[in-house]
């Protein structure tokens, strides 16, 4: 399946992905994080992100003080005139990026500012994470985003 097909199939079935969801935040399975790592390892072993970009093309990161900082240092501009050209505040309280797609983002899907990026797309999309069940709500979110969330919790589906 290619990516569109992938996030339609997720789109389909977001229903028995919110009760697996719901499901393992209650129980919260102390194998939970171990078959998660496995099933991303596995995943991203048949997608690469190069060959998507949609996080980029489609949302912004919240962009915190430090990623500020560390952005503004890489580009060899002040912090005040990064934030005055590329970001907002969101509701949260967090920085944004005024636009979509990201403006870092090449036409190539390579990120202009890779080694500098914010906390939160060095994260992304959190299936490797620890504590899993702590981003449940955010994955099933992140299903409408990235097929490789999709084909992940797919995987536990079929594991629980």
């Amino acid at each position: 399946m290619n990516k569109d097909e992938i996030l339609k199939h997720g789109a389909k079935h977001i229903g028995e992905t919110k009760k697996l969801a719901k499901r393992l935040k209650k129980k919260k399975p102390k194998d939970l994080d171990q078959i998660v790592h496995d099933l991303h390892d596995e995943t991203f072993e048949e997608i690469d992100c190069l060959d998507c970009g949609n996080c980029c093309k489609t949302t912004s990161p919240a962009i915190h003080d430090k990623d500020v900082d560390r952005l503004a240092k890489h580009l060899k501009v002040k912090a005040v005139d990064l934030i005055a050209q590329h970001m907002e505040m969101d509701n949260d309280g967090d920085y944004v990026f005024r636009s979509a797609p990201c403006p870092f983002l090449g036409a190539d899907n390579y990120c202009s500012v890779y080694e500098a990026r914010p906390l939160a797309c060095r994260e992304y999309p959190h299936t490797n994470r620890k504590r899993f069940y702590q981003v449940l709500d955010l994955s099933v979110k992140n299903t409408e985003i990235c097929p490789a969330v999709v084909k992940v919790l797919e995987g536990l589906k079929k594991a629980y």
